[in-house]
């Protein structure tokens, strides 16, 4: 579809949590082309997002993990039924760029290194409740609250690195890698790791019943697993 019939079959509205925003700048201008819709996109923190989606803010589709579309689904506000996986990550740590790395290689490990950290900074998103769950099962969660450097409002935790106010930072993969400056380490020790999986789900009320049809498809098609991967997130 050409450029020019970009619009005409109407706008979709969409509401994103920041883990997908890397994927979703390069993809929705494709989509627009390729489908003949407008995208009109919002980006932000998870928790933020949902407050507002439970609020009865109107859209089309959320993207985001399943940790806030799932409790929207009980709500009544996102369609159950409509929800599909694209993507999936997990946690990850990273440190500022020439630094030393410390070895997250086992549980143990990692909880030493937990707790040698002065400050230790993670995000209120799903890698952040994953992250502190894998603190209580070490025993530290206290500890490591007690430590905590929130990043500023609507930032990312890879800045928090960058100007020396937190050791050890943990978030996904997607929001780390776009950050100058820091160095990604890897994942949590497969025993503490859990898997956040990402998808894309239908308001309840929307009427763009073939829009929303089309941009989930899309969202699982090969040109988007392809950006996915090289934005950090592993497709589906």
């Amino acid at each position: 579809m050409s450029d020019s019939a970009k619009g005409q079959q109407g706008t979709l509205v969409v509401i994103c949590t920041m883990s997908c925003k890397e994927a979703l700048i390069e993809l929705v201008p494709v989509f627009e082309r390729e489908n003949g819709y407008t995208v009109d996109i919002t980006y932000g923190a998870g928790p933020e997002l949902a407050k507002k989606i439970s609020g009865g803010i109107p859209a089309d589709i959320f993207v985001g993990p399943e940790e806030f579309s799932g409790p929207l689904i009980d709500e009544g506000r996102l369609v159950g039924s409509s929800r599909t996986a694209f993507a999936h990550s997990s946690a990850a740590v990273a440190v500022k760029e020439g630094t030393t790395k410390p070895d997250i290689s086992s549980p143990q490990k990692l909880k030493e290194a937990l707790l040698a950290a002065k400050a230790v900074c993670y995000s209120r998103g799903a890698s952040g409740i994953h992250f502190l769950q894998a603190c209580e099962r070490l025993g530290i969660a206290d500890a490591v609250a007690a430590k905590l450097v929130k990043p500023r409002p609507g930032e990312m935790v890879g800045p928090v690195l960058v100007r020396g106010e937190a050791d050890i930072g943990v978030q996904q993969p997607a929001e780390l890698l776009p950050v100058a400056g820091i160095t990604i380490i890897g994942p949590l020790p497969a025993e503490l790791r859990q898997t956040i999986v990402y998808g894309a789900t239908v308001f309840t009320g929307s009427t763009q019943h073939a829009g929303n049809r089309a941009f989930v498809d899309f969202m699982r098609s090969h040109a988007a697993r392809e950006v996915l991967h090289e934005t950090g997130l592993d497709p589906v």
